[in-house]
């Protein structure tokens, strides 16, 4: 245990390599090379713009249309990159949201957004619209603030649940608009040197902000712009990876055709985070070096080089991923086999033997890929592969006890970031597979799975009626499981004096629905 803990805090600049078999998976997200770090997330910026990737799939005539003729009859809106401001939305006055440059060190700057003290009230009544159960109080608290950020993610769900699609987009680009108007003049979106560190509060909107854009982008068919997007967000913190955004990476990047990228991420990264232990990584990779032999301008030597590759790893991936197989097959309406279904190695035994992060792992993967896997070039190839797994489990290959033995140690539990990207995802083949302690708590969509190291309102003020209370030794707790990441993000105990703020901010929230309590927590029945 102590090992483990020495892994997981281990100070910036002295990451261990992940070789121990026993290395925790919570390390694949806490611990990152600074090294061959920024190169991944340089970019044009002109490439968050999602009318750059349309205007190559079909011309600017078809995907501008009209647009340029109502020029002149525009409202003046500033210039920004991640949206373009429409002239439907309401004139834009400042919310009350700043960006604050905390520290520079070794050429990383660390920020974070602040708020007004007329935000925060703004802040109250919004929480006292979600309390409300009533979307019609958010729609009053928009026409009175056209620009809160929580209040147009919160409706954006809203719109998305009820299928207005382009609703809730604009609800998203909005806020995009407002965080962009905020930032400080240091603040780079794409030089990979900015960070923001998700345990303050006010930092969190803008990663959900960004990952719902991001995810909006994907499904319109910009999967190019949606993986800058992708890079944008883990380019924040890429040590702490807070949305595990190196979950979908690899998805958007094989969406893209960005093959060379994501082998080469995998090369850079694999070394420090134990890539491999994730199952989209594990499958990805084979699937990049098999299209890589498919193509027809590849030399036929490098051809066949690149699909033993391909072969290997696939091999590798279903002999340390078994699970995998029957539900991908499922998805992809294929009927499998009677050696494949028959054997144990790859039937109901290898789901159910699964520990339940692998579980989840797995389900999120194949929830999101199994389209890449259904061209009949891909069906044949894994066909092959299959059954020369099969092959070498009859034989009694050595390489299939020691991946059983790692599946049983690796994936006990699953970080709390895990769990957060799975519920944003909104895949129901893993959020089914969520741990009862994650889907039986309380869940707010403008702060999915706050991080545990923040103090609870409701517990902090019940807390404070006991005699031996003492706040100042709560944040000194706090402060001291944080040490290690304020070592490496800015001054000491700045995101605990931040959140102590933000918590007490929220006290007359608390003395107002004290003597409600079933405000606070709706009942389902009688």
């Amino acid at each position: 245990m102590l090992a483990f803990m020495s892994m997981l805090f281990a100070p910036c600049g002295h990451q261990p390599t992940c070789q121990s078999p026993l290395f925790p998976l919570e390390c694949v997200f806490s611990t990152g090379p600074h090294c061959h770090l920024c190169c991944h997330f340089l970019y044009f910026i002109r490439n968050l713009n999602p009318e750059t990737e349309l205007k190559r799939y079909f011309g600017a005539r078809a995907v501008l249309g009209d647009q340029r003729p109502r020029q002149r009859n525009r409202q003046f809106h500033r210039s920004t990159w991640m949206t373009s401001p429409k002239d439907s939305w309401p004139r834009f006055s400042r919310p009350g949201i700043s960006m604050t440059l905390l520290q520079s060190k070794d050429g990383i700057h660390y920020f974070t957004f602040e708020h007004s003290r007329d935000y925060q009230q703004i802040q109250f009544k919004f929480l006292d619209a979600v309390e409300s159960m009533d979307p019609n109080n958010i729609v009053a608290l928009l026409q009175l603030n056209p620009y809160h950020i929580d209040s147009l993610l919160q409706f954006s769900d809203v719109c998305r649940m009820q299928e207005d699609q382009e609703m809730a987009r604009d609800f998203i680009g909005r806020a995009l608009y407002s965080f962009e108007c905020a930032v400080h003049p240091l603040f780079s979106l794409t030089s990979g040197t900015s960070r923001l560190d998700y345990l303050r509060p006010e930092n969190r909107a803008f990663y959900l902000a960004l990952y719902k854009h991001m995810m909006f982008l994907e499904k319109r068919g910009c999967p190019r712009t949606a993986l800058e997007y992708c890079k944008l967000i883990l380019s924040l913190d890429p040590d702490s990876d807070p949305l595990c955004m190196l979950l979908i990476i690899d998805f958007l990047m094989l969406r893209s055709r960005e093959y060379e990228s994501l082998l080469q991420l995998y090369q850079d990264w694999e070394e420090h985070r134990n890539l491999f232990q994730l199952p989209n990584f594990a499958f990805s990779t084979a699937l990049c070096y098999f299209h890589l032999s498919q193509q027809e301008d590849m030399d036929p030597e490098e051809s066949h080089k690149q699909r033993c590759k391909a072969d290997q790893m696939l091999q590798n991936a279903l002999i340390m991923f078994p699970g995998v197989l029957m539900p991908l097959l499922d998805l992809c309406s294929v009927q499998p086999d009677a050696t494949v279904t028959s054997h144990a190695f790859f039937g109901p035994k290898s789901q159910i033997m699964q520990p339940p992060a692998l579980t989840e792992l797995t389900a999120l993967y194949v929830g999101r890929t199994y389209n890449l896997w259904r061209e009949a070039p891909v069906m044949l190839w894994l066909e092959e592969s299959v059954k020369e797994v099969l092959r070498r489990v009859d034989a009694k290959d050595p390489i299939v006890d020691d991946c059983q033995d790692k599946r049983q140690q690796r994936y006990r539990s699953a970080p709390r970031n895990i769990h957060r990207h799975v519920l944003l995802s909104e895949i129901k083949e893993a959020t089914s597979s969520l741990p009862l302690e994650v889907t039986t708590q309380p869940m707010m969509s403008f702060d999915p799975l706050a991080p545990i190291s923040i103090v609870h309102t409701l517990a902090l003020f019940f807390r404070s009626l006991m005699p031996n209370f003492n706040l100042q030794v709560t944040y000194r707790t706090q402060a001291a499981a944080s040490t290690h990441r304020d070592s490496c993000k800015g001054p000491p105990f700045w995101s605990v004096i931040s959140t102590a703020t933000y918590e007490c901010l929220l006290f007359p929230l608390i003395c107002s629905t004290l003597f409600a309590p079933y405000t606070l927590f709706p009942q389902n029945g009688p």
